[in-house]
């Protein structure tokens, strides 16, 4: 696990630029963090790390927004209003596995919600800090970030 403090708005974004430009087609990053800690932000940012110029918004209420004008894909899905079970109706590994969509990076919001998980991921946390900060706390559960961590490190 690596933490990464954000001193704004800016830096998470920042932050979600250099995924977008790093990760390949088949990343799966789940996000957790409270209502506006900055999930959204970070998604925002790694459209824009894709070349992706589509404003890019939260998909609260229609669950899962697709970017497909970018270097690859981007599915954004929010999973806020759901339960497990209604997760599981989803067949969200559909969009990981690149079944039925073109591979791309998949972002999870309220990803805690999830009863199953991909076989690799990014796990992304999002917690408020003082004076307006705020603090990432990235896992990477079978991938390799070394050279992504190291950038987020000297680069944010």
């Amino acid at each position: 696990m690596t933490k990464i403090f954000l001193s704004d708005t800016e830096a998470t974004q920042r932050l979600g630029i250099t995924l977008g430009e790093n990760l390949t087609a088949g990343s799966v990053i789940l996000l957790e963090g409270d209502l506006g800690a900055g999930k959204t932000t970070l998604v925002q940012g790694i459209g824009k790390g894709l070349g992706i110029t589509e404003s890019i918004v939260s998909p609260t209420f229609t669950l899962i927004n697709e970017y497909i004008k970018g270097r690859i894909p981007l599915y954004h899905l929010d999973l806020y209003r759901l339960e497990p079970q209604e997760v599981t109706s989803l067949n969200l590994e559909s969009y990981w596995e690149g079944m039925e969509v073109i591979p791309g990076i998949v972002a999870i919001e309220w990803a805690e919600r999830m009863p199953y998980l991909p076989d690799s991921y990014l796990k992304v946390s999002l917690t408020y800090g003082e004076n307006g900060t705020r603090q990432a706390e990235i896992t990477p559960v079978n991938c390799t970030l070394n050279s992504l961590i190291k950038q987020f490190q000297t680069g944010i």
